[in-house]
């Protein structure tokens, strides 16, 4: 499983969470809603560290986590985080 940040969500997690470089950024399984990768869950965005990281890509110096408690809400599939209608998305990654 892998995580691609778009340059758009980047810029999002910038100007709305204010992150910067050294900062981690958590996407964890909350329940309710759904997404393109499950039913019945979202993704919750949370900045904060992580003791044990499933997965974790870094972009522009910012930490993009996903613990291992809840990298089963991805199903190993590589996701995408985007923008769209001013929202963070997750979806599939495309091949």
């Amino acid at each position: 499983m892998k995580i691609h940040v778009t340059d758009e969500a980047l810029q999002y997690f910038k100007e709305e969470m204010e992150a910067k470089e050294g900062d981690t950024i958590r996407f964890f399984a909350k329940y309710g809603g759904s997404t393109d990768l499950t039913q019945g869950f979202s993704v919750g965005v949370h900045m904060e560290t992580v003791d044990r990281a499933a997965v974790e890509e870094t972009v522009d110096g910012i930490h993009f986590v996903v613990s291992d408690q809840d990298d089963w809400l991805f199903q190993g599939q590589d996701v995408e985080v985007s923008v769209q209608n001013e929202e963070i998305v997750f979806s599939q990654a495309k091949q």
